[in-house]
């Protein structure tokens, strides 16, 4: 199936939310980064805030201090958690189990 055409104005106003959406996205993961929030208040977040909530889990992770792609990738399989899986879809207790092991 063909992608829809997009005039001008449209493909415009995409590219600005998209633009806006990363900028975002890159704000949150730096302030996890410097521990100005916790995964567990990113993670409450994601349940209200779209872009948020589209953000992988183990991008989020490999964010957090001291947790390298190795350890991300075990958490996640220990957990149960999708290597696509994104903050918006965990359930309540791999939420749960994420907060008890990350902080």
């Amino acid at each position: 199936m063909p992608l829809p055409s997009m005039t001008p104005e449209q493909r415009k106003a995409a590219l600005a939310k998209a633009a806006e959406a990363r900028k975002a996205r890159t704000q949150l993961l730096e302030k996890l980064r410097s521990g100005q929030m916790k995964l567990s208040q990113v993670l409450e977040r994601a349940k209200s805030d779209p872009v948020v909530g589209k953000t992988k889990v183990s991008q989020l992770l490999r964010a957090v201090p001291g947790l390298g792609p190795a350890k991300v990738n075990h958490l996640m399989d220990e957990i149960g958690i999708d290597a696509n899986r994104r903050a918006g879809g965990l359930g309540d207790r791999q939420q749960k189990e994420l907060v008890q092991k990350v902080g």
